[in-house]
């Protein structure tokens, strides 16, 4: 048996099961039903001929020497690379050794049996996160239909996708990487992204994520990211090293891992000296092999850090699982974390007759033309499509766009585009947010009043974090102070920073930790990298595909959805619940076979029976983990 209890060598590897993990678990099985058939033997050969005991001792022995080998290999490789779990392979071996000298080949070939179906019950226990890797690898994994120069179609895999490339995607097909919409609608499901049940409508200039669905439509999109730079490449990459980072309890114990030995040894050798009784001594050996302890860090964080997959939030670390159920304060970005990020057209302000979708679709016509969020902004308003003929068309970095109609020449952007060409304007409406105007042929014909869209979440998710106690909550943001309040008051936030830099972010969120509070930062990644990295917790919202959001954050949100914050705030809070029942399992029941071991209460079999409950509390603490994966939060 290789590394027994070493959930090291478990919990932390990248994949479903290794070929090398299968072999060694087939071959640790294998090893234990041959060990346990030689053992039935040897005492059916003691029952039915007593008076030959040598024979039945050989097949003790043969049963003994095939467990003993990968044993002592284990135990020797827990000396050269101490850590918590090679204490178990020591105590196990020293068991294993004291049977043995005292003659008991049967206890000493059956207590590496017992802890063999242990380990593989331990295994079984982590498939679950490992199965969920695995199915998003299998995502990354599918077949494209690349469009050539000369417009005919080819079956390419989405391995070899480049950045650039034109892709089609027919209905009931898999996004194959992560692209921008050329042309086309379609409804897409999400889920394995971002964990939203609910399909997305996209539509021509979106941008799209590489492994979800398309459900109906033609989309015709170009490649922006593929493999490992793909949002889904990052997503699995930011999962494994999830996976392989240790919980910050883990590590604690480790440290005393030397001190914890030399305690148990202490204990078995006082039991000896005070009863004489060498099964009780062999017994505390048994039960001190702290598994179920070791176990109970990284069983709670796996499980909470694959929910929280499941629900589009990606946690980097298990410290930062833990972290999250401390936070006591918000500080929040406004642009595109609590705004949308994208303007649309809040008012029109008409000076002349003429219609408003005559207005609207001039304007439309204009903006098309530009690539500036206000043009895209009025191009979004429109409500038909009936086309304008433009020629000339200028665009005046600053001031907007200039072009030709059949009425004249037609003007889209800020009040000095006006002045510079003689055009007279009515005065500019007090707004808190971008102001258009548009003229055609020397007529103004009015003004565009747009705004950044709030989401529509945003009020609900804040007044949820309020009730799980995170009622300190400010607003910071680089935008003007009229459009952070009218964003405050929609929100309820009370507090607010406007018109800082993101030095300035950084000083705010070191002020909030330096008069004692856990701030969660919030942010969408690229101006607040900064902010992010000083909080308790950095959160970041990963819809934009912001490569920085992903290298700043401690957390990222895939989707889009404020709520999932507080999801992480309540999952994060069972998450140590669950772990310190964990504990007290481990430890509470470690520590009670190890007395009723020390009092000679389990019996003349005693390293046997206390093998048999070191891995009851093994199951106890993965049975009580697995409540943790039937979190059933809607969000």
């Amino acid at each position: 048996m290789s590394h027994q209890c070493s959930h090291g060598h478990i919990h932390f590897s990248n994949s479903l099961q290794t070929p090398a993990e299968q072999r060694r678990m087939s071959r640790q099985l294998t090893l234990a039903m041959v060990t346990i058939g030689l053992l039935l033997l040897s005492l059916l050969w003691r029952a039915m001929a007593p008076e030959q005991p040598a024979i039945s001792d050989i097949l003790a022995g043969v049963a003994w020497l095939l467990v003993a080998v990968p044993v002592f290999r284990a135990g020797w490789h827990s000396l050269r690379h101490p850590d918590l779990h090679g204490v178990t392979d020591q105590l196990i071996v020293l068991a294993m050794l004291g049977a043995w000298a005292l003659g008991d080949l049967m206890t000493a070939a059956l207590l590496p049996v017992i802890m063999i179906f242990g380990h593989i019950l331990e295994e079984r226990s982590v498939m679950g996160t490992r199965q969920a890797i695995a199915g998003l690898s299998k995502l990354t994994y599918s077949q494209a239909r690349r469009v050539r120069t000369d417009g005919s179609l080819e079956s390419i895999s989405s391995q070899h996708l480049k950045p650039g490339d034109i892709v089609e995607v027919r209905a009931g097909d898999q996004i194959p990487a992560d692209g921008r919409i050329l042309s086309g609608h379609a409804s897409l499901d999400v889920a394995s992204i971002t964990g939203e049940s609910v399909p997305v409508e996209v539509s021509e200039g979106m941008s799209v994520f590489g492994g979800t669905l398309n459900l109906n439509g033609l989309l015709r999109l170009e490649v922006t990211h593929t493999g490992e730079q793909s949002t889904l490449g990052k997503v699995i990459a930011l999962m494994k090293d999830a996976e392989q980072a240790k919980p910050p309890i883990t590590r604690m114990l480790e440290r005393y891992a030397g001190h914890y030995l030399i305690l148990v040894l202490l204990i078995a050798a006082t039991t000896w000296f005070l009863t004489y009784n060498s099964q009780a001594m062999l017994a505390v050996l048994v039960a001190a092999c702290p598994c179920a302890l070791v176990l109970s860090a990284p069983a709670t964080s796996m499980a909470g850090i694959a929910v929280a997959a499941r629900r589009g939030i990606l946690i980097r670390n298990a410290a930062f699982l833990e972290e999250l159920a401390d936070v006591d304060a918000l500080i929040i970005d406004k642009t595109g974390t609590l705004t949308q990020g994208r303007l649309r057209l809040a008012e029109l302000i008409q000076s002349t007759e003429r219609s408003r979708e005559a207005v609207l679709q001039l304007a439309s016509a204009l903006g098309a033309v530009s690539n500036h969020p206000v043009s895209r902004a009025l191009v979004d308003a429109r409500h038909n499509h009936k086309a304008i003929s433009l020629s000339d068309v200028e665009e005046m970095h600053g001031l907007g766009v200039i072009a030709t109609t059949d009425a004249g020449q037609a003007l889209l952007g800020r009040r000095e585009l006006f002045d510079r060409y003689r055009v007279s304007a009515t005065p500019l409406p007090d707004h808190d947010g971008p102001v258009v105007g548009l003229a055609e042929n020397g007529v103004f014909l009015g003004w565009f009043l747009l705004e950044d869209t709030l989401r529509p979440e945003a009020p609900e998710a804040m007044a949820t974090l309020k009730m799980l106690g995170i009622d300190h909550q400010l607003l910071l943001t680089g935008d003007r102070q009229i459009a952070a309040q009218r964003v405050a008051q929609q929100t309820g936030i009370s507090e607010l920073a406007a018109e800082v830099l993101p030095a300035e972010k950084l000083q705010k969120v070191h002020q909030a930790v330096n008069e004692g509070w856990r701030p969660m930062v919030v942010g969408d990644g690229v101006n607040d990298a900064l902010a992010l990295k000083a909080g308790a917790v950095g959160i970041a919202m990963g819809s934009n595909g912001a490569d920085i959001a992903l290298a700043s954050a401690d957390v990222v949100l895939t989707g889009s959805d404020l709520r999932r914050l507080a999801t992480a705030v309540r999952l994060s809070r069972q998450c140590r619940s669950t772990l310190q029942v964990n504990v007290i399992i481990g430890l509470g029941w470690t520590v009670l076979i190890v007395i009723a071991a020390a009092l000679g209460l389990l019996g003349s079999s005693g390293a046997l029976i206390a093998a048999i409950l070191h891995n009851l509390s093994t199951l106890l603490v993965l049975l009580n983990t697995g409540r943790l994966l039937q979190f059933n939060e809607t969000l």
